[in-house]
């Protein structure tokens, strides 16, 4: 059994009354944390128009996180494409990646990330960006390899760093899988917003694979809810008070929704390290990127910490 990798993915909630500039203080805190204890990457969500989540703009709170670590990888987790140009996306992630060198991660998602009339302020046409993502997609893994061209005219997406930001798609079914082997980004199953089975999907995408020059081999994270404590009781505790806490009475998109649908590994630490090592090998996962949501910012910051101990010491 290989060694599992771990790495935190934050939605950046408004936890215990707190207000949304206590909420990026501690977005920093994790990922601090998350960089002592070993984690791979921290990676930032992006939603739009929830109260009680504030990751409408990734990167910069990246830009910022970035200039308060040293080492862990930092990204996106994920940007959504149909909303944006791929050469401003491009442009935004060579500047994170000519600041903070060999760090940066991109990561795309197709989905909405809010709400209707959320879609339509940062849209007009959302659905036929949509339609068009393979179109920009492609546009996108041109531009961070710096051979992108209008009418044969060469366009580089400016400061073009020494170590491309890694692209990945994240998804949670079929389609996002087929994006990610066609185009050669790495792929990350969201396992806790997903009602299907991963593994045939993560199968698939291995198997249809197409090595390119930002990817030459296929790589998977699995994106799981963890939630540990000391004990599976306190954990229950703790799973449950969290997901009132960031449920509460807000709109929710069915997607954040889901975890709280039994997807959730929830335990002590020898109980998470035992359901890991088996989605590890039923998966075939390389990595594991972890969203906790509890109560408060306390008992989430000991999730991690405990594991962390459980898998790495």
């Amino acid at each position: 059994m290989k060694r599992i990798r771990l790495s935190v993915l934050d939605l950046v909630p408004v936890l215990e009354h707190a207000n949304p500039q206590y909420a990026l203080m501690q977005a920093v805190r994790l990922a601090q944390t998350a960089e002592k204890l070993g984690y791979s990457r921290y990676w930032v969500a992006e939603h739009h128009d929830m109260p009680n989540i504030v990751s409408s703009c990734p990167e910069v709170l990246l830009s910022h996180v970035g200039a308060k670590t040293e080492r862990i990888r930092i990204g996106s987790g994920a940007v959504l494409l149909p909303y944006y140009k791929p050469y401003k996306v491009a442009e935004t992630f060579h500047m994170l990646a000519t600041l903070y060198p060999d760090r940066i991660d991109l990561g795309i998602g197709r989905a909405p990330g809010g709400h209707a009339h959320a879609s339509m302020a940062l849209s007009d046409n959302y659905l036929e960006q949509v339609r068009r993502l393979p179109e920009s997609i492609q546009s996108l893994v041109s531009l961070l390899s710096d051979d992108f061209r209008i009418e044969e005219q060469r366009v580089s997406a400016r400061p073009v760093p020494a170590a491309a930001p890694e692209l990945w798609m994240l998804g949670t079914n079929s389609k996002s899988a087929q994006f990610a082997s066609r185009f050669g980004t790495g792929y990350v199953f969201g396992h806790f917003m997903s009602d299907q089975d991963g593994k045939p999907i993560i199968d698939s995408y291995r198997e249809s694979y197409q090595a390119t020059s930002i990817g030459p081999e296929p790589r998977v994270i699995v994106a799981v809810s963890v939630v540990c404590a000391e004990t599976d009781s306190e954990a229950a505790r703790c799973a449950e008070l969290g997901a009132r806490a960031f449920l509460g009475e807000a709109p929710i998109d069915d997607g954040v929704r889901r975890q709280y649908r039994g997807r959730a590994v929830v335990g002590s630490p020898d109980s998470v390290r035992r359901q890991l090592l088996e989605m590890q090998e039923q998966f075939g996962a390389d990595e594991f990127i972890v969203v906790t949501t509890s109560q408060d910012y306390e008992t989430r910051i000991r999730s991690y910490e405990l594991l962390a101990k459980s898998l790495f010491l």
